[in-house]
């Protein structure tokens, strides 16, 4: 295709879909802007975003808008066959670890010792490692008290790795505890 031409449409489709299922990360609307020299009205990108999920509707790969941007990804009632080629088992977290991240989802931003309180039980500097080391949260700042101590929040890549666009998406905290239980009883 040559770069002096007006495109059609169509072909302003294939360029974003071929963009967003080449990227291993969402694509943003500022990254996608990029890939044109005519810059588009918000409604523009609605009609084409829409119209590309449209498209894929009845296909096991769906376009979703995350945290951080758009992507491609598997539809979750098929992401159970794909999981049986994989080598690696998927991580197990300690209950420690999910309470931790919990806690940080729902209050953020909250401080070690804000969980502490929470938990009732010390929170080991692994536990934070732990989250820190998958990119779920981050530190956002520092409170302003004695000792300044750190204030956790999580991620984009938290949300995008729970297929969420916001917090508002988490789930109520009863279903939460529920879900722990059922952990709980399966691995006792």
């Amino acid at each position: 295709m040559s770069t002096s031409q007006p495109y059609t449409p169509e072909e302003y489709k294939r360029i974003l879909e071929t963009a967003l299922l080449v990227t291993v990360e969402p694509l943003s609307l500022t990254d996608m802007k990029k890939l044109f020299d005519e810059e588009f009205d918000d409604d523009t990108w609605r009609v084409l975003l829409n119209d590309l999920r449209a498209e894929w509707a009845g296909r096991g790969i769906e376009l979703v808008q995350l945290a951080s941007g758009w992507r491609f990804q598997t539809k979750p009632e098929y992401q159970t066959y794909l999981d049986r080629l994989k080598n690696e088992k998927p991580p197990r977290y300690s209950r420690a670890v999910l309470e931790t991240l919990a806690i940080i989802a729902y209050r953020q931003p909250v401080t070690r010792g804000d969980i502490e309180d929470i938990r009732g039980v010390a929170v080991t500097p692994n536990v934070l490692k732990v989250l820190e080391g998958r990119g779920w949260i981050d530190t956002v700042g520092h409170r302003d008290t004695p000792g300044r101590p750190a204030l956790y929040a999580t991620t984009k890549r938290f949300l995008d790795d729970l297929r969420l666009r916001s917090l508002s998406e988490l789930p109520p905290l009863t279903e939460i505890e529920r879900v722990m239980d059922l952990a709980d009883a399966a691995q006792a």
